[in-house]
């Protein structure tokens, strides 16, 4: 059963994640809350994981999840699954496309799923902040105002995201083995 499982979620995902494998995040909390194979506290830990190896992220973290619930099988099945849509939505749009590249209601539609990719991406975004730079729980157990943000996260965030904002031509693996480094010295 769980094999089906995978292959359904991880299908869905990626027929619905429009805009790149950031999107996928929402889909993966969403699995997570659902299922009880795919624990959401490990979700910003995957996203680091493959973040920082090579493949396309979307990819490696359904790869990541498929292997976390059902081993090696799980991890074949999960990331066929994410990419499964994709194939064959670009053979047919490719046809598709050539005949209409111009029409109106083409070019609506792209206009449309742009907002779409981005809110995904930013609704990603805000979930990773939530879970690495915010801590309600400490907040909850100590009711001090200052314990609702972990500092050093958020200046380490801070540091990285106007970094990355002005230093462009720097490799994002670079940005990725700093804060690696950062979080082994100032133990995050």
């Amino acid at each position: 059963m769980i094999y089906l499982e995978l292959f359904w979620e991880f299908f869905k995902t990626g027929l619905f994640s429009i805009g790149g494998g950031l999107a996928t995040i929402p889909f993966l909390y969403d699995i997570g809350e659902r299922y009880d194979w795919l624990d959401t506290s490990i979700i910003p830990d995957m996203i680091a994981i493959s973040e920082s190896t090579p493949g396309p992220i979307g990819i490696n973290m359904a790869t990541y999840s498929g292997y976390m619930a059902a081993g090696m099988l799980g991890s074949l099945i999960a990331s066929l699954s994410v990419i499964l849509p994709s194939v064959i939505i670009v053979i047919l749009l490719s046809k598709l496309l050539v005949s209409y590249s111009q029409d109106k209601r083409v070019l609506n539609a792209m206009y449309g799923l742009r907002p779409a990719s981005l809110g995904l991406i930013t609704a990603a975004a805000f979930a990773l902040l939530k879970v690495s730079v915010f801590t309600f729980e400490t907040f909850v157990e100590t009711r001090n105002i200052l314990d609702i943000i972990d500092i050093k996260a958020l200046i380490l965030f801070v540091c990285l995201l106007v970094a990355r904002i002005f230093y462009r031509r720097i490799h994002p693996i670079i940005f990725i083995v700093f804060a690696g480094i950062a979080g082994i010295i100032f133990k995050f």
